[in-house]
């Protein structure tokens, strides 16, 4: 039974680590900012395309270029885990996330829009830098900050109430957090100081940029 309730735990937490991937940070503050400012008066095919463009560049096209990646270096997933794996991935989604700023700037999109892309690319950058010179940070937990913060500044900025969201996103973090530490992917100060450095990368970039 023990073992059992172990299994399931393990299946559960590669399922949350998979959904609530780093990646997914920008296009869903982006989809937040469409719900819940003035921005979800704008036509819906606008906010589509946006949406779309925005997971072009932060999510297929580094999951594509990482693929291949790893197929032409004959390396596995779990092996992107050792830190001198992880350096070009990071160098990867680094470019993509720059692609994304310049194809945003060159669309006249507001600056703010461009802020959420450019404190996702610090925060991986932060990350990329710790990787290579201490130890590995968890870029699901800085992701997960990050989400948490810049909708803390987005608040502000917008004079909305995001206590019901961020309830919400406190307990997904708690549930990204928990499956990272459940997987021997980090440990719980890697976890702690990886949301702070999202949370705050986040937060005052969107607000002081």
């Amino acid at each position: 039974m023990a073992r059992l309730k172990i299994r399931h735990l393990i299946i559960g937490s590669k399922y949350i680590s998979a959904i609530f991937a780093p990646t997914y940070l920008p296009i869903v503050v982006m989809g937040l900012l469409f719900l819940c400012s003035y921005l979800n008066m704008l036509p819906w095919f606008y906010k589509l395309f946006i949406l779309l463009l925005v997971y072009c560049f932060t999510i297929l096209l580094p999951t594509f270029l990482i693929k291949f990646y790893l197929k032409h270096r004959d390396l596995s997933v779990l092996q992107l885990s050792s830190k001198e794996h992880r350096i070009i991935p990071y160098a990867i989604s680094i470019l993509c996330y720059v692609g994304g700023m310049l194809a945003l700037e060159k669309l006249h999109v507001p600056y703010f829009m461009i802020t959420i892309l450019l404190a996702a690319l610090v925060i991986q950058g932060i990350c990329a830098l710790i990787n290579a010179l201490w130890w590995k940070p968890s870029t699901h937990a800085a992701g997960a900050g990050g989400v948490i913060g810049a909708f803390m500044a987005f608040a502000l900025i917008f004079s909305f109430n995001p206590l019901w969201w961020f309830s919400i996103m406190i307990i997904l973090a708690g549930l990204v957090g928990s499956s990272r530490i459940v997987l021997h992917q980090n440990g719980v100060l890697q976890i702690f100081v990886s949301f702070l450095i999202g949370a705050v990368c986040a937060n005052l970039i969107i607000l002081f940029v």
